[in-house]
């Protein structure tokens, strides 16, 4: 991943939101309000309340279409979803005593051919205590227009999304727009300071990527009314590159959404190899990115994702998915651990060049082993880097292996073999283990590969028990003939240099690591890369 920052100059354009979550919450938008949680009928109370609803349009007749919906923002507190009943434009519905979220959505025709509006009318806060008339009127709503630099993106949808608060319980509504019709209005009085969150989000779409526009709002008070026309520069840039191997191609899907508040995405497809680029805005906070590329050789895709990345205005993020090198990555969660006398390992084995980290990685074969004291505890197959045993009490010296194979046909990384040795005993609850693994990052092409007869410069870190100055000693290994011999190789300011063979040719690497407390590393990784 790189961050760089725009040039101050760059012109100002004139006038215009745990992966997985990005594809997973990706909806379709039809113009209406929708619940944020299933519809629960409002459990009959013994003070119940008659509340009216009258549904005006922008003539001020009665609306010939709505959809309103009302919850109770209370322990308890259920929810009605309330369409026309007749051309009155009134509906009625007894209520239990309490606070209610209430949200009204009148599509409005503009005429044969013409725009398709809809107005969307928010009343965060109706205390009903007596029976009570509310008029919901589209006169009152004023137009959403957030707009990109580019006057030729293409509008996708919007969504806006509202939470409201009382006394510890929080109900939502929301509606979503696939025109940039939409207009929308506060009804009622003000609730508490701060009871009231909105969010809005429009996705636009270019040739290469697109607009990802989102602002958050917090008050006494739903939005009436929302215009804002970025420039360039008041957004931040993310590249999303999708890497494929040699001579193949295919279509990754993609999710991008901010990481914060609730939102309706649009998936994209990016060919690849390939890039994507997004411009998205700050404000929104950190975002997500989800990614879904087609397996290799008729295998199942596999799923990427990269959480709560930073954007700042006028820089540039870019993140890579399914390039090498691919090998053992550590993650927040501990790797290896032990519960009492239990051993579960749980290696990341196909991390990608980045270090994303695959939910269903592709591979052949998969074999992990545990000893102690020099004996085979057990041995597990059919999951690259996971083995669950059961070991004696005490402690014990341990050795883990593991080893996961994939067909060289992917491009890069034919095999990822791990060692590790440490010392454990019974525990009280679960533990991490001491272990640590070896990235390597060089810069290769979308394709994997690096220059035939170049050199190559690989950054080489280390992760987990051995990181942050806790690496008595560690060797790097180069081998161009399938790891038959080794050439060991100078690691000079966090690097190691490769003399790279001539083009066809696969370059293995391999690490030998010793923490400070004397548990050992064994890493090699067969054709991390290809040269061309």
């Amino acid at each position: 991943m790189t961050t760089t920052s725009a040039p101050r100059s760059a012109p100002r354009s004139v006038p215009r939101r745990n992966a997985l979550r990005a594809l997973a919450v990706a909806v379709a938008l039809v113009g209406t309000s929708t619940p944020a949680f299933g519809s629960a009928a409002f459990a009959a109370g013994p003070e119940t309340y008659t509340l009216t609803i009258k549904h005006l349009d922008r003539a001020g007749q009665p609306a010939g279409k709505y959809r309103t919906h009302v919850s109770g923002v209370f322990e308890a507190g259920g929810e009605e979803f309330l369409e026309q009943q007749d051309a009155s434009g009134v509906t009625t519905v007894r209520l239990p005593k309490g606070r209610y979220l209430l949200d009204s959505t009148l599509p409005a025709d503009q005429g044969a051919g013409g725009p398709a509006w809809t107005d969307w009318i928010v009343q965060p806060r109706l205390d009903l205590d007596r029976d009570t008339t509310v008029t919901v009127d589209a006169r009152t709503t004023a137009p959403v227009d957030v707009r990109p630099p580019d006057g030729n993106a293409r509008f996708l949808q919007s969504s806006m999304f509202v939470e409201v608060t009382h006394e510890g319980v929080t109900k939502s509504a929301n509606v979503g727009n696939r025109s940039t019709n939409l207009r929308v209005g506060h009804l009622g009085p003000e609730t508490e300071a701060g009871a009231v969150k909105q969010w809005y989000d429009a996705h636009w779409a270019t040739d290469t990527g697109g607009y990802l526009l989102g602002q958050t709002f917090s008050g006494t008070r739903a939005l009436t009314g929302l215009t804002r026309q970025y420039s360039t520069q008041e957004l931040a840039t993310l590249n999303i590159r999708g890497a494929a191997g040699p001579g193949s191609t295919g279509t990754a899907l993609l999710g991008v959404l901010p990481s914060n508040g609730t939102v309706a995405g649009a998936p994209r497809v990016m060919k690849t190899p390939g890039t994507a680029t997004f411009l998205v805005a700050p404000e929104r906070g950190t975002w997500d990115i989800a990614v879904t590329v087609p397996g290799a050789n008729d295998a199942a895709p596999t799923y990427y994702s990269a959480d709560r990345i930073a954007v700042r205005a006028g820089t540039t993020t870019t993140h890579t998915f399914d390039g090498p090198v691919f090998g053992p990555a550590l993650t927040d969660r501990p790797a290896v651990s032990r519960d009492g006398d239990r051993i579960t390992a749980n290696v990341p084995l196909l991390a990608d060049g980045d270090g994303h980290v695959p939910w269903t990685p592709s591979f052949d074969t998969a074999y992990t082993s545990l000893y102690r004291d020099g004996v085979l505890v057990g041995a597990e197959s059919g999951a690259a880097g996971r083995g669950e045993f059961t070991v004696p009490p005490g402690k014990a010296s341990y050795r883990l292996a593991t080893t996961v194979t994939r067909k060289a046909a992917t491009g890069a990384t034919a095999r990822v073999n791990a060692s590790w040795t440490f010392a454990s005993a019974t525990t009280t609850g679960p533990t991490a283990l001491p272990v640590s693994v070896v990235r390597f990052s060089p810069e290769l092409s979308l394709t994997g590969t690096a220059a035939a007869g170049s050199p190559l410069r690989i950054p080489v870190t280390v992760q987990g028990a051995a990181a942050d100055g806790r690496t008595r000693s560690v060797t790097v290994s180069a081998s161009t003939d399938g790891g038959a011999s080794w050439t060991r190789l100078p690691l000079e300011a966090g690097a190691v240099t490769v003399q790279n063979p001539p083009a066809g040719t696969g370059v293995s690497l391999r690490a030998e690591l010793t923490d400070a407390d004397g548990n050992t590393l064994d890493q090699t990784i067969t054709d991390a890369y290809r040269t061309q």
